[in-house]
């Protein structure tokens, strides 16, 4: 299985591992299968949501 990193895009991330569509969701990534969402890292798309990157990913790791 492939790691998600910060790195990772939202929709790379939902490919390597589907069960994280709730954590998006609950910080509030709506648009998961946006367009956006293919070219949008987990770094960046926390940011725009006002959460610190090492959080989500520690949410993502407990998914």
């Amino acid at each position: 299985m492939a790691e998600i990193t910060k790195n990772t895009t939202i929709g790379e991330a939902l490919r390597i591992n589907p069960d994280i569509a709730p954590v998006l969701m609950e910080i509030g990534m709506h648009c998961l299968g946006c367009p956006s969402a293919q070219g949008e890292t987990l770094e960046e798309a926390a940011m725009v949501h006002g959460l610190d990157a090492d959080v989500l990913m520690e949410k993502i790791a407990n998914a």
